[in-house]
């Protein structure tokens, strides 16, 4: 399937949508205040070691420190057995590279393992061997590239490659370049390294709108539009000289229409952000991110177009697999995932609905397994998080709620009124108690709650007047004592 980038860049944002037969697939978002810092390198210093987590914390610059486990420590991805304390010291200085960005309150999490991507290989410094990505399935083609690739190294060769799905078709020419700019790229890294002090940063990675092309960008790509002509002939420039094969496919974009808006990106940005996605047929999904996991639950809704309930339900799921998988990619949702799929009494209709789960998240660049049906009939899987998701970028807290997506009754906020004036009444001697609130809450004062507002008023011997504050939330109120 053919497949379009749209990058919108402004001063204050890069955005992009990658676009499948006119349905956006994915959405990807960088501001200049926050870029993302993964694949940075970084020359950091150890704060503190802590042996009861088996990790560390590091000092690289940032707002907070960043996080190293004892298995992202080079050597020690399979566990020898070395505790954490034998391995490093507070105060020693750490080339560390970030493998997660500062998510919520965590910090950014680290790597003593370098590795340096290219447009066709991943260039791994402190490794020896070369490894061929699991995308390329025919055996007698990856020993063919492991055996290229061997070919180009050149004699004083100390480090590792990893071959990336797009050097399947490339030339040796493209390889060697590709091979020659990681090997320059790791020897400025380590000449920073040695002439600087920790904290500093020895690596940026590239900017949103050059990953596109690095990462992004392959053979089913027919066109990347562009809507900025300064960053147009920078990205054109950066394309001819690391990967040409893709400058042809660069357009700026010059109509008066917003680019977005022309292929209706701003409307699905919207959709992305609510928690119900309506299906086609008629069924929904209801998606609930938390700072644990991701939850999806699957309902029939007004679908009652099959023949029977069972072929309604299996119709229902086979459309919400497809909708899923483009919505893990479309609002960057990472970690574990539950998927609520509808009831099925058929291991048939099970097994066809994983598979067709599977088949749509086939396209997503990010890596992702899926365990299948627990004996709750739940489907659990992980989808690795390196990013903040769509919504952790673009929104915040509701300050009204507080994160909790619901708000008190004015009920509830009234009943709690009257035990605050029971409290103060007790503690401070006043004339008169004025209660500031919501129109909501004072009004219920003056009409169902006004009998209960009254008998405390002689309860406590107080005058109790109300004065309605619109910019007050529900939840909001004060008592002034008079």
């Amino acid at each position: 399937m053919s497949e379009e980038f749209l990058i919108n860049i402004t001063p204050q944002e890069t955005r992009v949508a990658l676009m499948l037969q006119g349905a956006v697939q994915e959405l990807h978002i960088e501001r200049a205040g926050g870029r993302g810092i993964v694949g940075n390198v970084y020359l950091g210093r150890v704060v503190r070691v802590l042996p009861g987590m088996q990790s560390a914390f590091v000092e690289v610059g940032l707002e907070r420190t960043a996080f190293l486990h004892v298995a992202d420590i080079f050597g020690e991805k399979n566990g020898n057995g070395r505790p954490i304390e034998r391995l490093i010291r507070e105060g020693e200085t750490l080339m560390v590279q970030v493998l997660k960005d500062p998510i919520g309150g965590k910090g950014a999490r680290l790597s003593t393992q370098i590795s340096l991507a290219g447009r066709l290989l991943v260039y791994l410094p402190q490794e020896r061997h070369i490894g061929i990505s699991q995308k390329i399935e025919d055996e007698a083609g990856r020993e063919r590239l492991r055996e290229r690739i061997q070919q180009l190294l050149p004699p004083d060769e100390a480090g590792g490659y990893i071959v990336r799905t797009m050097a399947e078709n490339a030339s040796d020419e493209e390889l060697a370049a590709d091979i020659a700019y990681l090997r320059r790229l790791w020897q400025e890294i380590r000449h920073r390294a040695q002439n600087g002090n920790a904290p500093m940063v020895l690596h940026h990675d590239l900017n949103l709108a050059q990953r596109v092309l690095r990462d992004l960008a392959g053979a089913e790509t027919t066109r990347i539009l562009v809507d900025s002509r300064e960053n147009f002939h920078k990205l054109l420039a950066f394309a001819q000289e690391f990967m040409p094969q893709l400058a042809p496919l660069l357009t700026h974009y010059t109509g008066e229409r917003p680019l977005f808006d022309l292929y209706g990106v701003e409307d699905e940005i919207q959709k992305a952000l609510a928690r119900r996605v309506d299906l086609k047929s008629g069924g929904y999904l209801i998606i609930d991110q938390t700072e644990a996991l991701t939850t999806i639950d699957v309902n029939t809704g007004a679908f009652v177009g099959a023949r029977n309930f069972d072929d309604t339900i299996f119709k229902t799921n086979l459309e919400a697999a497809q909708t899923i998988a483009r919505q893990l990619r479309l609002r960057n949702l990472g970690g574990i995932i539950i998927v609520d799929f509808i009831d099925m009494e058929s291991s048939e209709h099970r097994s066809a609905v994983l598979a067709e789960l599977n088949k749509a998240l086939a396209r997503d660049h990010t890596r992702i397994t899926v365990n299948g049906f627990t004996q709750l009939g739940l489907v659990e899987m992980t989808r690795k998080r390196t990013r903040e998701s769509l919504a952790q970028i673009l929104c915040e807290p509701c300050p009204t709620c507080g994160g909790r997506g619901v708000v008190k009754t004015a009920q509830t906020v009234a009943y709690e009124i009257l035990r605050e004036l029971l409290r103060e009444a007790r503690q401070f001697d006043a004339r008169e108690m004025r209660v500031l609130a919501s129109p909501a809450v004072i009004d219920l004062f003056l009409d169902e709650e006004s009998q209960a507002l009254a008998m405390l008023s002689d309860f406590i011997g107080r005058d109790v007047s109300l004065q309605a504050e619109p910019s007050y939330t529900q939840e909001q109120y004060d008592i002034v004592l008079i």
